[in-house]
């Protein structure tokens, strides 16, 4: 007759007393009780309320937004896709064709997401692994730019791109403009995850003959994957709903203001066109929901990245 065998509490070998369940396993026994669950479904319907009440008001006529909540729609359903045809196709002083907005704020934030990560990943390899004098002092230097106010830097730059390069309301300028703000973030962020790759494949890769770039292209970077998404993901949301850094280096020109600039002039002369604010408002928001539902399983992967050991 065989006996099941019992589970005992972990003793440490040591003073034979029982170990206690570590900490994390508590506070994750805890996030996943019911009540957290419950709790959190509430925040997020609570998050998702503004929402969808910005998605109902773009589709009521103007006359019912200006003299009701978005709420009445229950018991008053008037819908009309007048508001999206007039941001999208209609030109003039106060509606302008949306749609060439759209496509500027496409064409700045792609590569303002780019060039960001890709010097940043390369920066953080080499302040990882490459050992050379003074990288300690760089790292600090980068972590330390974080917290220089983006507006001290507004106007200095401004100059430098309008006096000197010659390139003040360009798309290459607000593209620089957005690297540079973009990349200590970026690096220090990126720095912390290739840090903690296993430096037995690092050396495994130099035994083998491998160099820096090598190393670089075919293991760093696979293996990176889930923090540069996660982190581009950040850096594109950031510049494609940003107001202040088009505003300046974009110069106020149709061909190169984004989408957030056009929303903010939208309005018109003592808000007579509000109605417009809910549809355009709406279509900005379409690239950004695309871009985090597409990478959503990215996204999770590189916030637990380095989070747990073992």
């Amino acid at each position: 007759m065989s006996v099941a065998p019992t589970t005992t509490p972990a003793t440490d070998p040591r003073n034979d007393r029982v170990v206690e369940p570590s900490k994390t396993k508590r506070v994750k026994q805890r996030l996943t009780s019911r009540w957290a669950t419950a709790a959190a479904l509430v925040i997020a319907v609570i998050w998702t309320i503004p929402t969808f009440g910005l998605f109902v008001s773009s589709f009521r006529p103007a006359a019912d937004i200006r003299s009701s909540g978005w709420w009445t729609i229950f018991t008053n359903p008037a819908v009309t896709l007048d508001n999206y045809a007039e941001v999208l196709f209609v030109s003039g002083a106060s509606s302008a064709n949306l749609g060439s907005y759209f496509v500027n704020s496409l064409v700045i934030a792609i590569p303002s997401a780019l060039f960001p990560i890709a010097l940043g990943a390369m920066a953080a390899y080499a302040l990882s692994w490459i050992r050379f004098r003074g990288a300690s002092v760089i790292f600090i230097i980068i972590f330390a730019l974080q917290i220089v106010p983006l507006q001290m830097a507004l106007i200095p730059l401004l100059q430098i791109f309008s006096q000197n390069l010659g390139i003040s309301g360009t798309f290459p300028a607000v593209w620089i403009a957005h690297t540079i703000f973009g990349l200590p973030l970026v690096t220090f962020l990126l720095h912390n995850f290739i840090a903690e790759i296993p430096g037995e494949v690092i050396e495994a890769a130099r035994v083998d003959g491998a160099g820096h770039t090598q190393i670089f292209f075919r293991i760093i970077i696979p293996l990176s994957v889930p923090a540069l998404a996660s982190i581009g993901i950040f850096q594109f949301l950031w510049v494609w709903n940003d107001l202040l850094v088009a505003l300046v280096f974009s110069g106020g020109t149709i061909d190169v203001a984004p989408l957030t600039q056009r929303l903010a002039e939208m309005v018109g002369n003592f808000g007579r066109n509000t109605h417009l604010l809910p549809a355009g408002a709406f279509i900005s928001l379409i690239v950004p929901l695309i871009v985090f539902f597409g990478l959503q399983r990215y996204f999770v992967r590189g916030l637990l990245a380095g989070s747990t050991k073992g």
